[in-house]
């Protein structure tokens, strides 16, 4: 009897350029970033999905850094709005000027208008300000003055936020937290990972150039990874088990509010990504339990009950999916 271990996967597409394409982006970024192995690996899947990203973290874990480094190793134009109680939605997207050579209103262009914007601390600001960024996620275009400008498909939003510090702090509406395809959780590096920071700093105070980061993704890069990735299988079993994970939160007790369709989308999309971002072309139970819990966790609002004991949404999706058979 043959030993199936010895049996080498063959994927039926050639994924060694997407494979090495994204090796390239992790060697780019371990150059100023240490640990976070996962939450790097998430951040692409959510890039090559086309999607927006929110990081939360205590502060000094690299949130920002993170999101910088992130963008620099994409060749598109980058911008960065750091959010305040006193940002107004015109600081956002830009507004009309009148012109007194010209007697003509000209757009003066706000930051929003690139490819890859940084929302730095994106919960500082309160729901009028916030509300200027709905219609650029979702439909990726801004209508100022009556006139809708279009944005490119590379438009991605990172935005980071602190859950600790609540002085001066606003909750994000909750149609706009669904626009996000993952909240990404940073935490405290480990003890080794600790030891390399302080080791690097020691040598070098200014470790952190993200100058020495070199771009190594152009549009067209993230377009044509992106139509690889959609390529990718996934068969009709594995569809009705994302559609049970998700009808599953909106019926949890634990829950005041479930996932809507767009968690299972973000949810497919994502795990499709992953399955080529591991050499696969096709999708497996594991690359959609890797994706849920980034997708879903800020979809959904536990019960007040469940929030005083303190119990997580992490803890509530993990309940959920052991409650579901998965499919083999």
């Amino acid at each position: 009897m043959s030993d199936n271990n010895n049996i080498e996967f063959q994927p039926r597409t050639d994924l060694s350029e997407f494979k090495s394409k994204i090796d390239a982006v992790k060697y780019e970024i371990s150059k100023a970033l240490i640990g976070n192995q996962d939450a790097v690996e998430m951040i692409h899947t959510a890039l090559i999905a086309g999607g927006h990203i929110l990081i939360e973290g205590v502060p000094g874990i690299a949130k920002t850094l993170m999101a910088k480094l992130t963008a620099k190793t994409l060749d598109l134009d980058f911008s960065r709005i750091q959010f305040t109680p006193d940002l107004m939605p015109s600081d956002i997207t830009g507004t009309s000027v009148f012109n007194p050579k010209t007697l003509e209103f000209e757009l003066r262009r706000g930051p929003i208008f690139s490819n890859i914007v940084l929302a730095d601390e994106i919960n500082r600001a309160p729901a009028k300000t916030q509300s200027a960024l709905f219609e650029v996620m979702e439909e990726r275009q801004v209508t100022i003055d009556g006139t809708s400008h279009k944005f490119p498909e590379s438009f991605i939003v990172l935005a980071t936020q602190n859950p600790i510090e609540q002085e001066g702090t606003y909750r994000l509406p909750e149609a706009q937290i669904d626009r996000f395809i993952f909240k990404i959780l940073l935490d405290y590096p480990k003890l080794n990972e600790e030891i390399d920071i302080l080791t690097l700093k020691n040598k070098d105070l200014r470790s952190h150039n993200i100058d020495e980061i070199e771009s190594v993704l152009t549009e067209n890069d993230l377009s044509e990874l992106r139509s690889v990735s959609a390529k990718t299988l996934i068969n009709q079993e594995l569809i009705k088990y994302i559609a049970e994970i998700i009808q599953a939160t909106r019926k949890n007790k634990s829950l005041f509010l479930g996932a809507s369709p767009r968690g299972s989308v973000a949810v497919l999309q994502a795990s499709k990504v992953f399955a080529t971002i591991s050499g696969r072309d096709f999708v497996t139970p594991e690359d959609i339990l890797k994706v849920t819990y980034p997708a879903l966790r800020h979809r959904i609002i536990l019960s007040p009950e469940k929030e005083m004991e303190g119990v997580t949404p992490d803890e509530v999706i993990s309940s959920i999916i052991h409650g579901i058979e998965v499919p083999r």
